[in-house]
């Protein structure tokens, strides 16, 4: 067994490495990578991330695993072995990436986890190596990657092998500067084959969409699209956006910066500039208050209103709803002038105030 699974794990890094260099050179010849303005920090927390889960982390979850299994039930190893491989790699891929997109989901709604993947969004530019930019926990914590080592413990592992390779293509191909699906968008007689495929798997359309800096811009969505290679669960959890369009600001809102050491180890290593969030004594208040705030709209505009009620930008959003479950509110002003937004964020009419605020007032 030993020799199988070790011939599956070198056979899947040579056919992922080769993944990433086949996207890499494709980024070179078209002049990418010469545009870039990453910094070291980045390319440490991408490439060096990668290194990590990939010749540490995932093998001793592995390792881990084996020996729990072992130890504990030890008649369950490779019994999974007399099943067809046709039918272990659809159960293998299915719980992985519904797995995967919870615990995405969760990396985003949930504020511990969310700073664990906070690195992810950081990147100002899409990249191959993106897909790695988290912090060291957030690997070690991954439901996902247990699953692989446990699935390779049952006798999964050619399955394994197989699906990760396949896993891969569609990350890395989504997170690349190469946006292979946005020709198949501007040829007509294409959209029927292209629409097929972005309700099955994550194009790079979708995922940019994810990345994307703000939902103001009416393209992102950085609080939807958490698929990782198919968009079945978005589309089936009412948390995806398909706008075929790929958005020009990437990254976090007020974003102070740190170390990629500070990123990379925390919570082993806290944040020095006290506006981070990943600073030891940082606390995300609320701001919201019992008043609703008159306003200026342009008609025509859009605003994007705070609903999670920490925005430093009062009544609109800056980007402290993440690592809460709540979103903000896009909406168009339909003609010019003064109107109040609701600041007590209860208002059954979001995101003009209704006077339930008043309610408050009482209550208090």
């Amino acid at each position: 067994m030993e020799k199988l699974l070790t011939g599956i794990n070198t056979y899947n890094a040579q056919i992922v490495l080769s993944i990433i260099v086949f996207f890499s050179l494709i980024e070179v010849i078209s002049g990418q990578l010469k545009k870039t303005t990453k910094n070291f920090s980045d390319w440490i927390l991408e490439a060096g991330g990668f290194v990590v889960l990939t010749m540490l982390i995932k093998p001793l979850i592995i390792l881990a695993v084996f020996a729990i299994g072992n130890t504990i039930c030890p008649t369950y190893n490779n019994s999974l072995n007399h099943i067809n491989f046709w039918i272990l790699l659809p159960i293998y891929l299915l719980i992985d990436d519904l797995l995967q997109y919870w615990y995405h989901r969760s990396g985003h709604e949930y504020d511990f986890l969310w700073k664990l993947h906070r690195p992810h969004h950081q990147a100002e530019e899409m990249g191959f190596f993106i897909s790695y930019r988290n912090a060291g926990l957030y690997y070690l914590l991954m439901p996902n990657i247990w699953w692989m080592a446990l699935f390779t413990f049952l006798g999964g592992g050619i399955a394994v092998a197989v699906g990760l390779v396949l896993k891969q293509l569609v990350i890395i191909g989504s997170h690349s500067t190469v946006k292979w699906d946005q020709p198949l968008y501007k040829i007509k007689i294409l959209h029927p084959f292209i629409t097929v495929i972005e309700r099955i798997i994550v194009t790079p359309a979708f995922h940019y969409a994810h990345h994307g800096k703000s939902k103001i811009d009416g393209i992102s969505d950085p609080n939807g699209n958490y698929g990782n290679m198919f968009s079945i669960w978005d589309q089936l959890f009412n948390t995806a956006t398909f706008t075929r369009k790929f958005p020009s600001n990437i990254g976090l809102e007020n974003d102070p910066k740190e170390h990629w050491t500070e990123t990379y180890f925390y919570p082993f290593v806290k944040a020095k500039d006290t506006n981070s969030e990943l600073s030891k004594n940082y606390i995300k208040g609320f701001t919201k208050t019992n008043e609703p705030i008159s306003v200026e709209l342009k008609k025509g505009e859009n605003y994007l209103w705070c609903k999670c009620g920490r925005s430093k930008n009062q009544p609109f959003c800056d980007g402290s709803h993440h690592g809460t479950k709540h979103k903000p509110i896009l909406f168009e002003a339909k003609k010019d002038g003064t109107v109040k937004l609701c600041n007590c964020k209860i208002t059954k009419s979001s995101p003009f105030c209704d006077n339930s605020h008043k309610n408050l007032i009482k209550e208090n």
